[in-house]
């Protein structure tokens, strides 16, 4: 009885989570907070404001959410909000303890986890099911995401090997760095262009790889949710 209980909690928990995830509600939330981070938080930082600290829990919190909501073993599960949570440790002890190798781990641990985040909001985007906004908005949290993730890449390869971009005006500290690369990974991503070059072959390399699936990821997904509207539709 104890064994039977126990499962039918868990599967009510993950139903739950299910439910929270691919309604509205959670990739409105994620929606709108990678929004505020990623185009009014992040530019601030430059300036020394220290919002994004907040605004980072509240991710970490659906990250977590969004880890019990997809369908995967109980192993997988875990080690993931394990290292969801490992990142979000080491992201602030390097806030209150800011060393050069503490950035660049938790740099390092960043990329995966946003990637990982990535990965997440796919899988639940392309659960089966009428196309509703809640997709719409799993598709524009993708790709906010991508462009937070290479940010995070081009931090790990300007930490490692400081001079892999040309700055105007160099960055004073770890905050401005972060702000600056942002901003050039999504001018990368949207294929604006921007003031900071590449100069490393690691950085170059990761700009191109950047641009390419800035043009081709808007593509793809749209045409992947119009078929799927298509095949609902064809259903019904």
């Amino acid at each position: 009885m104890t064994a039977v209980s126990t499962r039918e909690r868990e599967n009510s928990f993950h139903l739950q989570m299910s439910q929270f995830w691919s309604g509205d509600l959670g990739l409105t939330l994620v929606s709108i907070s990678l929004v505020v981070l990623v185009f009014v938080i992040t530019p601030l930082r430059e300036a020394g404001f220290p919002a994004h600290f907040v605004l980072g829990v509240i991710i970490v919190a659906l990250m977590i959410y969004g880890a019990f909501a997809v369908e995967q073993s109980r192993l997988g599960t875990l080690l993931l909000v394990a290292f969801m949570l490992a990142t979000a440790i080491f992201l602030l002890i390097g806030r209150f303890r800011p060393t050069p190798v503490m950035h660049q781990f938790g740099s390092i641990l960043s990329t995966i986890t946003l990637a990982l985040y990535v990965r997440i909001v796919l899988v639940v985007m392309f659960r089966t099911g009428p196309i509703r906004w809640s997709r719409i908005q799993g598709a524009v949290s993708a790709y906010l995401l991508l462009g937070m993730a290479w940010a995070s890449a081009f931090q790990v390869v300007e930490q490692l090997q400081p001079g892999s971009f040309h700055f105007v005006m160099a960055p004073r500290d770890f905050d401005q760095l972060t702000s600056k690369l942002t901003y050039f990974s999504f001018c990368t991503l949207t294929a604006i262009g921007s003031e900071i070059t590449p100069i490393s072959p690691i950085a170059r390399s990761l700009t191109i790889a950047e641009a390419v699936v800035g043009q081709l990821f808007p593509a793809i997904l749209i045409g992947t949710l119009v078929a799927m509207a298509m095949q609902s539709h064809t259903k019904s």
